[in-house]
């Protein structure tokens, strides 16, 4: 499969911080062109201090790791090569945090587009979806966050999950410490045609918007340009720094053995759309396995402690 991009568009907006701790690759200092292959966007947390020291750290390091190890603009990689970056990425952060007397954490939301399609790979409440305009969203990536544990355990309803007053708390995230090394979801995707959008975005971009004005966005006829000056427009009073990838798909061209390549977001629990209650069913009818109390419980003790 041979995926080709218009030129992809960013958005890097401070909000009303002092500071901006979001970070993307490639950086404002590289040139960004269709030929790019990955995309990431880190955002430092909120409640940690040096939250851009992680986020610009995770950031540059893992483009540094395959840069020293392959061409990832044209070879394929695998999970286990992005793993591997990540662990590099958790030694960064060690030795960052010893240069900081404060803790350091960042979420992370990454695209690689290879010969075999997308894989798409997250941790924390940063999000990537996959839309196709004029139908609906194929992907939205699961927040790792207390209101989002919290509705997959059944502890509180879809609109409490929306409204949670501790909604910005994440449970997965990048930080140092052995004892901390959390996992992301990775999933992979192969439905993927001419015109599709992937949107990679900070939970900043969210403040006042929702599914359906993102669907409303990107599935009108206006330019790329404009779509972005769209979404620029309306975050322009979110409180806090928002950033996002917008990755358009241009063209599809398929390839042998491309049919038995098994497109995941139809299934994997990544997608949070599996677990979201639909318009035809009562909240009760959604089948949702819930996660240990306990669990649950130790990971929001070991972030917030």
């Amino acid at each position: 499969m041979k995926i080709e991009l218009y030129s992809p568009l960013s958005i890097h907006e401070i909000g009303k911080r002092a500071n901006q701790e979001d970070f993307l690759w490639p950086d404002l200092l590289e040139e960004t062109t269709a030929e790019n292959r990955l995309y990431i966007l880190c955002d430092g947390m909120g409640g940690y201090e040096h939250g851009e020291v992680a986020s610009k750290t995770v950031c540059l390091t893992i483009p540094h790791v395959l840069r020293r190890s392959m061409n990832f603009n044209s070879e394929d990689l695998t999970d286990d090569d992005l793993l591997d970056c990540l662990e590099r990425a958790y030694q960064e952060l060690d030795k960052a945090a010893i240069d900081n007397s404060r803790k350091l954490g960042t979420t992370i939301a990454l695209l690689y587009i290879g010969r075999k399609g997308i894989t798409a790979l997250h941790m924390g409440d940063s999000r990537i979806y996959h839309i196709r305009p004029n139908v609906g969203i194929l992907y939205q990536s699961r927040d790792h966050s207390l209101a989002s544990e919290l509705f997959q355990a059944g502890e509180i309803t879809y609109e409490e999950m929306l409204n949670y007053p501790k909604k910005n708390i994440v449970t997965r995230a990048m930080m140092p410490g052995k004892d901390n090394r959390m996992h992301p979801d990775i999933i992979h995707i192969t439905d993927i045609q001419t015109g599709d959008y992937f949107y990679m975005c900070s939970d900043g971009m969210l403040e006042q918007m929702n599914n359906a004005q993102i669907l409303s966005i990107f599935s009108s006829n206006y330019t790329d340009a404009y779509k972005c000056k769209q979404l620029t427009d309306e975050t322009k009073v979110n409180q806090d720094n928002h950033s996002a990838w917008i990755i358009h798909v241009s063209n599809v061209l398929m390839e042998d053995g491309d049919n038995t390549n098994n497109n995941e977001e139809l299934t994997s629990r990544c997608n949070i759309l599996h677990i979201l209650p639909s318009s035809k069913c009562e909240e009760d009818d959604v089948k949702i396995v819930p996660e240990s109390k306990n669990s649950l419980f130790d990971k929001i003790v070991n972030l917030i402690k």
